[in-house]
């Protein structure tokens, strides 16, 4: 798996999960919703992601990466 593929995954993920904790446990779970979503957002400006810059200190390879590893 991709970082990129990843970081969509672990945010589906999160959205999915606090959705369902503020519908079936507290409706102060929407906070986290709105935090992830302010994440995605911000790192389209300034091209910091945390879960990508976590992904990539494991070892995890961008698609670019992944392609040229498959072409050689």
């Amino acid at each position: 798996m991709s970082i990129e593929r990843g970081v969509f995954t672990l945010a589906s993920v999160m959205i999915i999960l606090s959705t369902l904790l503020t519908l079936f446990v507290n409706i102060n779970w929407a906070w986290f919703s709105l935090f992830v979503g302010f994440n995605m957002l911000q790192s389209t400006f300034t091209g910091f992601c945390p879960p990508g810059w976590l992904f990539k200190k494991i070892g995890m390879k961008t698609e670019e990466e992944l392609y040229k590893m498959q072409s050689n």
